[in-house]
Parts: C-alpha cells; structure tokens; sequence
C-alpha cells in the first residue's frame, strides 16, 4: 500500500505534462468548434487514439497507479483543455468498467476491445443507467429484462436516458430489473452487441453545456440478447439473487432504520465509487478558468494599472486558488483512500465530488465576472467553462444527493 504523499513521482508528473500538452496543442483549439456544432468531435477522439489515450491499456495503467492518483491527475488535465470534449474521450470508460466491474474474463476480452476499436477505427461504448424516472433513486428502474430459457436469450424492454454516446456506441451496456422484488439488488447488467435490433436513438438533448458530448435517450423494443451477454453469467446472477432473497430480513432492518454493517458497506460503496473522477474533471475545469482570469486580471488596465492591483480582483483570484487547492487535496485524499482499500466511514469520496463540482460553478462565474463583457461573449472561452461547470453538480449524484450520502453516513442513518 502506497502511503499518501502530495509529492508526485517522475512518472505522474510525466504524465501530467503529457496530457497537458495535448490538451493544449489538440483539445482546446477544437473546443469551441465543436462547441457549437454540438457533434461528437470524431477528429479529435482519432487523435486520441493515435496518441495512446482513448484506450483501455491508458486507462488501466492510471487505474493500477497504487497511490490512486493516476486517473484524477489525466481527468484534470484533460477536463483543463475542455469539459464537452474531454467527455467524448473518456465517457467509453464508464460502460468498460461496467464491463470490467461485473463481467468474466472471457467477456472483458471480447467486450471492451471492441468498445474503443483503434485509431483507424474508432468506437465507442455507452452506459445505460438512468431512465425518465430513476435517476439517483435506482430503485425505481422500469427497464426489464426477462430470461427465455428455450432460446437461451434476454429480451430488454425500458427507456434509458441521459445516456453519454447513447445510440450512436458500437457496444451498449444496459442495466435492467430481472427480480423486481429483490430491489436494487435485483438488477444485472447486459451486453447489447453492435447492430442488434429493437435497440435506438431516442431523443438527443440540446444541452447548456458539454455540448460536443453527445447525450440521448436510448429505447429498448423487445431487443433479444444471447445469454451470455448477461455480464458474470447466469449462474453468478442466479446465486446473487438467492443470497438477496436470504438477507430480506436484514433489508427490513434497513427500512427500519437499524442496517446491519454489511448492507450499509454495500450501499455506501455503490454511492461512493466514482465521485472522485467527477471530482477531478471538476477541478480541470475550475483551473482552466482560473488561470485565463488571472492572466487577464494582470494584462488588462483600468485607471492606468492592471486591474488585479484592485484589492476586488484580487481577493477574488486568492478565493478561487484556495478553492481549487482545496478541491484538488479532497479529490486525491479520497483516490488514496480508495487505493489502499480504506473504507469512507465520513463519505469521502461524495465530499470529494461535492465540493470539487460546486467550486468549478463558483470559479466560473467568478471568473466571468473578473473578465467583465468580455467573459459574457463567446470570445473568451469562460463562458463556455461557465456553461460546463453546471453539470458536475447534477450528474453522478447532485449536490443535494452528495450532502445527502454524507449526512446519513455521519449520522449512521442508512442510505437509500
């Protein structure tokens, strides 16, 4: 187990530059391009792939970094060129560790291969979660899934939304209900390989911000699967469901407001998983425009001196560092914590996400206002930061859900 340091090593640190160039010499030039085309930036995610970055051997080798810090210092960095596109690069991730997370090694080899393809050809894979109506409440999931034993197939039928390259990935991965009564606990996760029918684009949202990230609706009409695209195969699912089915009293426990420790770990690592990665995309874009404030504040004259020499300004851009220090040290407490298997008795890793994502709001704005008419036009680029800073504190949990995770698990109460 690696001990926490806030010293990175050589190899982190040529990471970080690494990614830093790229995102400065190929993401942000095409940000704002892309921006307001509103399209998936193919050229730029080709670009990636011929570098090494949108693929899984990247990824898994920041996620193996055993001081966790692997995968917020490339979020950060990539985030700091531009939110929208830096989305359509990773967001494949989340249906690979779907993927990685649930499925069998001969899954994981078929699977998520195909999810990036390569630089000559380039896919991408979705994750297919929330529905019109369950999003940070799962339990109110619809998407069926109904096993047909004299097939041996698995037939979907639900709305999913909100979807990150929904409809135009190459490989989906769906969560859907298949014991009802069983709750959350009653879910699986599939497979839904390239070209299977019944499965479409629903309706793509126009979105404030991360506009070059694509966003659609991805509807399930009777869409048949063979049934070795249920991810851990039927027999895990079939075993998965009668340990659930045994431990009902414990749930009523639950419900009781009396959870017994093993449910509330179950819940708290569902809730906790991925909040700091969001926590560290925060921090890249609260940094990209932080520094493009404080490079105008020492450029631009006022009353023949640069306006950062009015103690207005000034404050201001010491409020916003302090705030990206603080989110950044968060972020990596909790990608440290995760690392070396220390549990979140105080809800780090929401903590992490929460403040992280309200600071890049904060940030944004504030740097706006420091570039006065200028920061409301589309000329400089913290407009479109402002606009992309909106998300971090709604998707993967809200804010109000955040604080939510983190008062109930202080106070003992369990997490629903």
């Amino acid at each position: 187990m690696a001990g926490f340091t806030l010293e990175l090593n050589d190899d982190q640190k040529q990471l970080r530059d690494w990614l830093h160039g790229f995102a400065a010499e190929v993401i942000r030039p095409a940000a704002a391009e892309w921006d307001e085309r509103e399209e998936t930036p193919w050229p730029v995610i080709q670009e990636a792939a011929k570098a090494g970055i949108y693929s899984l051997d990247f990824y898994a080798q920041q996620y193996f970094d055993p001081t966790g810090l692997g995968i917020p210092i490339a979020l950060e960095e990539l985030f700091w060129g531009d939110a929208g596109i830096a989305l359509s690069i990773v967001g494949t991730g989340l249906a690979a560790v779907g993927v990685l997370a649930n499925g069998t090694e001969e899954q994981i080899g078929t699977w998520v291969p195909q999810m990036y393809g390569d630089a000559d050809d380039v896919r991408l894979a979705a994750f297919c979660s929330s529905e019109p109506d369950a999003g940070s409440d799962v339990g109110a999931m619809r998407t069926r899934a109904v096993y047909c034993r004299a097939t041996d197939e698995w037939v979907l039928n639900g709305t999913k939304t909100w979807v990150t390259n929904g409809g135009i990935a190459h490989v989906h991965v769906v969560v859907a209900v298949v014991d009802p009564e069983c709750g959350s606990k009653g879910h699986a996760s599939f497979i839904v390989p390239p070209g299977t029918a019944g499965l479409s684009q629903g309706q793509k949202f126009k979105k404030h911000g991360i506009r070059a990230s694509h966003t659609a609706e991805v509807v399930l009409d009777d869409v048949r699967i063979p049934g070795h695209c249920l991810l851990g195969g039927k027999e895990r699912l079939d075993e998965r469901l009668a340990r659930a089915r045994e431990t009902a009293r414990e749930t009523a426990c639950e419900a009781a407001g009396t959870p017994s420790e093993r449910v509330k770990n179950a819940a708290m690592a569902t809730f906790e998983a991925s909040r700091p990665a969001v926590g560290a995309m925060a921090v890249g874009t609260a940094r990209a425009a932080y520094e493009i404030a404080l490079d105008y504040a020492g450029t631009r004259t006022q009353f023949g001196r640069p306006v950062i020499d009015n103690q207005g300004i000034a404050f201001q851009l010491a409020d916003m560092r302090t705030r990206i220090d603080a989110a950044r040290l968060l972020v990596w407490r909790a990608s440290w914590m995760a690392a070396a298997g220390k549990p979140f008795t105080s809800a780090e890793g929401s903590m992490s996400k929460l403040y992280a994502s309200e600071t890049a709001k904060d940030v944004t704005a504030r740097a706006i206002q420091i570039l006065g008419g200028n920061g409301f036009t589309r000329e400089y680029p913290v407009e479109r930061m402002h606009r992309d800073a909106a998300i971090y504190t709604i998707f993967e949990g809200t804010s109000e859900i955040q604080r939510l995770v983190i008062a109930r698990t202080l106070s003992g109460l369990p997490i629903r």
